[in-house]
């Protein structure tokens, strides 16, 4: 395994309850199935994943924070968060990793509260509305940009 290549998943509000959760929007599978899933992926793109989840704010952008020096990027579902929080808006501009956004659901087609994400100005890319399959995209996607810096 390339252990150059380091990403920090970072799972926001709510999605511990996955699996449970209004199952129409985000779907049946649960968090431990979402990354059970992205550590298969990351061993055949040859990276290592490191999980976190948390529904408090300042414990997300502590993880963001202390994500510099260990990790090379970051795939993030900021969950209700991408709509509110300039204080994670802020922490990934600071760190400068390159991070990706992910969504379970096409926030673009949900109530217009949705439509306006704070992460997106400062990550690389944004995919969403694939279900579970959003996570693994954007780790293909990360992994692919990283391997081109």
């Amino acid at each position: 395994m390339d252990d150059a290549i380091q990403i920090l998943v970072i799972h926001g509000p709510n999605l511990n309850l996955l699996g449970k959760r209004e199952p129409s929007v985000y779907g049946n599978q649960t968090l431990d199935s979402v990354n059970l899933g992205l550590k298969q992926l990351a061993e055949k793109l040859h990276v290592r994943c490191d999980f976190y989840q948390s529904n408090v704010e300042g414990h997300i952008v502590d993880a963001v924070q202390q994500a510099l020096g260990t990790y090379q990027g970051i795939l993030i579902n900021p969950a209700a968060y991408t709509h509110t929080s300039v204080a994670i808006r802020d922490a990934i501009a600071a760190v400068n990793l390159p991070t990706v956004e992910a969504h379970l659901s096409n926030i673009h087609c949900r109530e217009a509260f949705r439509h306006h994400s704070y992460i997106a100005p400062v990550a690389i890319g944004q995919i969403s509305g694939f279900g579970a399959e959003s996570y693994f995209l954007g780790l293909q996607a990360l992994v692919s940009y990283l391997r081109s810096q």
